[in-house]
């Protein structure tokens, strides 16, 4: 009887193939299930500041001796007045500016923009290559793929929010939405 009673309990200890296959099948889905709940997590790159969402701010990778960058992101505005981006800073540069390019007569021109960029209400504006975007001049580093660099956009009525600008390759476009429409 205890042969049979220690035979038992080997085989209980052991467990079946099929309850194994089992155990491992639900491994499997519980793993899977937790790494599909950890994707938006680690794809989401959006701060908010009162009723601005700020969307995917990225930067390009830029050179060895390069001396300026390039700053993009998308605002939306939830809110029902408009607000306005007046100023950026960052540790990574000496000075952040908002710039607007255009072509005019056949040339491109690029120029500051006075006064901070109005964010109309209801409405979005992108930051995005070609148009309105940030220049970080005077950098004290250069931006490398994959990385991440802090820096601080300051809103007339939603005040001052910190951001992360996650840096792409040198000759990208962006990977967040890039057809949206920018302010006039």
């Amino acid at each position: 009887m205890s042969n049979l009673l220690s035979q038992a309990q080997a085989f209980a200890l052991r467990g079946t193939p099929q309850l194994d296959f089992q155990r491992r099948l639900a491994f499997a889905a519980l793993f899977v299930v937790l790494l599909l709940a950890c994707i938006p997590g680690a794809v989401a790159h959006e701060f908010k500041a009162g009723d601005l969402e700020i969307d995917h701010p990225w930067s390009r990778a830029t050179p060895p001796g390069a001396k300026v960058a390039g700053g993009y992101f998308t605002v939306v505005n939830k809110g029902r007045a408009s607000d306005r981006l007046l100023s950026i800073s960052s540790d990574i540069s000496d000075k952040a500016e908002l710039h607007e390019m255009g072509v005019k007569d056949g040339v491109m021109t690029m120029r500051p923009v006075e006064g901070g960029l109005e964010i109309p209400a209801g409405g979005k504006v992108a930051l995005k290559p070609g148009a309105y975007h940030l220049m970080f001049t005077g950098l004290k580093r250069q931006p490398k793929q994959g990385e991440k660099f802090p820096a601080t956009l300051t809103f007339e009525k939603a005040g001052s929010v910190n951001v992360e600008f996650a840096v792409e390759g040198i000759g990208e476009t962006g990977s967040g939405d890039m057809d949206m429409d920018h302010a006039e």
